[in-house]
């Protein structure tokens, strides 16, 4: 059944005389217009979350702000896939088939905000956006046109960036988002093009639980922080804190580091209620009886780059190199999105989301060209661990690669590599990284056709300047089923930033396989678009 509405629109476009056209009305919507009060329109992005495969690459929704006071009385705009599939494979390929149903939704912003900045660990941006209370109520009327009706969810294009774009084109006739659709519709890029359109008026940072539990846990010493742990684990009644010889400041932001780590933990599921409930309200009593703070150093935590301002997704790298004695001229393409080497601005440090990556070379001596390799998908997450948060770093990769045989010739074959490991930043200038991994090979020049083995990799990686990254590593597979082997390889990458979209990258490395050891060294102009 079809629902009547307001023809504003159509009114504009073809210039009709309202007095000769009878315009219907529609009490629902009308209600539900009275009932939410829209006034302005703010577009949301909370970041990646790379242990969930739905938000590796970021979220967008649209935030409805009200007539009311508090921006936590607004409500959200959502488009998703409508499943319950946990296993990060599955999803991604029922998702790349278009095997979910999508549904818009309408939902009170607090409840979002909980969601992905709580629980998910998501650091939000919100960018306000430049539409008159007519555009307003046009986009209103198209999401509740699309009320309970679904499209087909993929994740690579009619995703849950691409889909909001339709209530922004709704909202303002002739802008044409959706038309700068193609194979790749990433969140942050959706964000670019609305911003080339001048609706973006700017932006505010909505920092999550974790990254307030850090910047608190930051302006401690580690007896203040020992504390805060020993109060929300329950050990430590939190008036022993008021006990403590140290300035009445750091009691206080022991005691709210306290009240923070609860609350993540209950949000986080890993905290009974009852006990929550319990060692919370005496934290809160506690913390009542201290003077209230009014230090604008402690409670402002510094926003990041905003994700908007750094690199672009789309990747063209260019530039040669040798190895051993035998020079070549190397390209490499990339649809999307950011390695372990590009510049982390406005990027989660430490992430890495490759997706059908070419890598090209041409010998000038045969004066022939080939494939190289081809990443079909490589995602490294490089979470470090501290007394706060335990996180499990991982890797997967898949794609082909080109490896030597017992004849000295490399030939193209098909990899599966997966890993888990610790990462750590205490007191090391970058983080460290430990892998255990397993290596699956499959090509007809391999013994078998197949090889599988096992290893590690180990790692060093960080700023060494504001614009200079390096990344130093090493890798130790032992193939021990089918084509028996061992491959080792010594490497060290470097990243000089040249502007935001601009970068030289250079890396030597040395491979042993086949006890036959090869050094390989290239240098690369790379560019974003």
């Amino acid at each position: 059944m079809l629902k009547t509405l307001d023809t504003t629109g159509l009114r504009e476009r073809l210039s009709i005389d309202e007095s000769r056209l009878p315009v219907p009305g529609c009490e629902p919507f009308e209600t539900l217009m009275e009932d939410i009060k829209p006034k302005s329109i703010t577009l949301i992005f909370p970041t990646s979350h790379m242990n969930s495969p739905a938000s590796m690459y970021g979220h967008t929704l649209i935030a409805i702000e009200t007539m009311h006071d508090s921006d936590l009385l607004s409500y959200a705009i959502n488009y998703s896939a409508f499943t319950d599939e946990t296993f990060g494979p599955f999803y991604i390929v029922k998702g790349l088939l278009g095997m979910y149903e999508g549904y818009f939704s309408i939902l009170p912003y607090y409840a979002k905000l909980q969601e992905y900045s709580d629980v998910n660990d998501r650091d939000i941006w919100e960018y306000p956006l430049d539409l008159s209370s007519e555009e307003v109520r046009r986009l209103m009327m198209h999401i509740y046109e699309l009320e309970e009706i679904y499209s087909d969810y993929y994740f690579f294009n009619e995703n849950c960036a691409y889909n909001l774009l339709f209530l922004l084109d709704a909202a303002r006739p002739g802008l044409d988002l959706t038309d700068a659709g193609g194979w790749w519709v990433l969140p942050i890029d959706t964000i670019r093009e609305i911003k080339k359109t001048g609706l973006i008026t700017g932006a505010a940072y909505r920092p999550s639980k974790s990254t307030k539990i850090k910047h608190l846990a930051s302006l401690l010493p580690r007896e203040g922080r020992r504390d805060a742990r020993a109060v929300a684990n329950g050990t430590l009644a939190p008036e022993a804190v008021l006990e403590r010889a140290i300035p009445e400041e750091e009691k206080t932001t022991t005691l709210d580091l306290a009240g923070e780590l609860l609350q993540y933990r209950f949000m986080g599921k890993n905290l009974p209620k009852d006990s929550y409930q319990k060692r919370f309200l005496s934290t809160l009593r506690t913390r009542s009886t201290l003077t209230p703070l009014d230090n604008e150093k402690r409670d402002t935590i510094p926003a990041p780059p905003r994700p908007d301002l750094g690199h672009h997704s789309y990747r063209l790298a260019l530039g040669g190199g040798a190895l051993e004695e035998r020079a070549f001229w190397e390209l490499r393409l990339r649809p999307a999105y950011h390695d372990l080497l590009d510049d982390d601005a406005g990027y989660k440090q430490g992430s890495q989301i490759i997706f059908g990556e070419a890598v090209i070379r041409y010998d000038p001596e045969t004066e022939k060209a080939k494939l190289h390799a081809f990443d079909l998908i490589d995602i490294v997450s490089i979470a470090p661990r501290d007394e706060f948060f335990k996180h499990t770093s991982w890797k997967v990769q898949t794609g082909f690669f080109r490896r030597t045989m017992d004849s000295g010739r490399d030939h193209l074959v098909y990899l599966l590599n997966p890993g888990f490991g610790r990462a750590y930043d205490g007191g090391i200038p970058g983080t460290a990284y430990l892998f255990i991994e397993t290596d699956v090979q499959v090509g007809g020049a391999l013994e078998d056709n197949w090889s599988g083995g096992a290893g590690a990799s180990v790692g060093l990686i960080g700023n060494l300047t504001s614009g200079w990254k390096a990344h130093l590593y090493a890798r130790d597979i032992y193939y021990g089923l089918g084509d028996r082997d061992n491959r080792l390889e010594v490497g060290l990458g470097q990243n000089l930033t040249l502007c935001a979209d601009r970068s030289l990258i250079a890396g030597v490395m040395l491979i042993r396989e086949r006890d036959i050891d090869r050094l390989e060294w290239s240098i690369l102009l790379k560019q974003f678009f």
